[in-house]
């Protein structure tokens, strides 16, 4: 267990007990409060604010390295928040960023070697990119709108982010050393949280154009984007299967949240969950046959593990407190979490049948 002088809130950064707003010029706003309410929002001269919380898989939950051995995650430190690094284990947490700014949404790049996260550091939200341990830090956009990153191409070599400098929220790709920057979506409406498809050779995003949330498609140079729901109310939060043949995502289709799995090869849609209240972050195991998520079925967020055709949804955790934000492990062994069980925001992890509970982080 981690010592107590770390004082690491574990992914959901809690700006105070009251619940506070972090609004730097030109970056990110982070409202978090006491009862894991959570809103991290872009300032858009078009539409207004947009809620980025909806749409970005690590806006404060654990982010598993690819070989399963450390959880990266951002947690704030003094008045900022940071990124940090800790063993699967809970040993070692590392603050890597240390700095007074805001620097979070960390992803890992496919070889663990380097962490692109968001950082006001200079004044304007821009997208960084640093050796696993903290070192190499390296500024890798340069525009007075807000920058701030997505995910890496499973090669390593491109990163793809997102970006107001077109007016609304837009998809850019770059290298990974910040050069050859290319606009991959322009439309009127926001495009955001793009996925890679494991071979690289297509993105998943969601996207506002039509006026209504869908989930779209397109190839990895950002043409021929296709429409793959087409339907009233949201659909968004795609993510690939580790096959890369289907695509599971949430649709308001139904009124409330649930989870659906879109098969790519035959165009065939499944509904994995079927509840009377929201069921969200859906993530998938390493072999593709399972997906666990959060629900608040039982009135209280906790998280569920289901096969990918949706029988088998077994309740892996039971406490009065929220837990959400699952993350399976790249091994498929484990799943990480963040959870208000001992009064504040912390990280735990579990086996993948509930089993072997521990608290990663500690911010007693």
């Amino acid at each position: 267990m981690l010592p107590l002088l770390i004082l690491i809130a574990a992914g959901l950064a809690v700006v105070s007990a009251c619940g506070n707003t972090s609004t730097p010029p030109g970056g990110l706003a982070f409202n978090f409060d006491r009862f894991g309410n959570s809103d991290i929002s872009i300032p858009n001269r078009i539409s207004g604010r947009i809620d980025l919380t909806r749409s970005l898989p690590w806006a404060g939950f654990p982010i598993w390295s690819p070989d399963a051995s450390r959880i990266a995650f951002y947690s704030r430190s003094n008045r900022f928040r940071d990124i940090y690094v800790a063993q699967a284990d809970g040993s070692g947490a590392i603050n890597l960023t240390d700095n007074p700014s805001e620097d979070a949404l960390p992803v890992w790049s496919p070889d663990g070697t380097r962490i692109t996260f968001y950082s006001d550091r200079d004044g304007n939200g821009e997208v960084y990119v640093m050796d696993a341990d903290g070192s190499g830090l390296t500024r890798l956009t340069d525009n007075p709108a807000v920058d701030f990153p997505y995910a890496w191409s499973p090669d390593g070599a491109r990163i793809a982010f997102g970006s107001l400098r077109d007016g609304n929220l837009e998809i850019y790709v770059m290298r990974a050393d910040g050069s050859s920057l290319d606009r991959l979506t322009d439309s009127p409406g926001d495009d955001l949280n793009p996925a890679w498809s494991p071979d690289g050779t297509r993105i998943v995003f969601e996207s506002e154009r039509t006026g209504d949330a869908d989930v779209y498609i397109m190839n990895a140079d950002g043409s021929r984007p296709v429409n793959l729901t087409v339907r009233p109310l949201r659909d968004g939060s795609p993510t690939w299967s580790p096959e890369g043949d289907r695509i599971a995502f949430i649709s308001k289709r139904d009124s409330n949240a649930e989870i659906y799995i879109f098969d790519v090869t035959f165009s065939y849609l499944t509904r994995i969950t079927e509840s009377s209240r929201d069921d969200l972050r859906p993530s998938w195991s390493s072999d593709g046959g399972r997906i666990t998520f959060s629900s608040n079925r039982d009135f209280n967020s906790e998280i569920y593990v289901a096969n990918a055709d949706g029988s088998g949804q077994t309740r892996l955790t039971d406490n009065p407190a929220p837990d959400r934000g699952p993350a399976w492990s790249p091994d498929g062994v484990r799943i990480a979490f963040e959870s208000y069980r001992d009064g504040k925001s912390n990280i735990y992890v579990m086996n993948a049948d509930g089993s072997g509970l521990t608290r990663i982080t500690d911010s007693d």
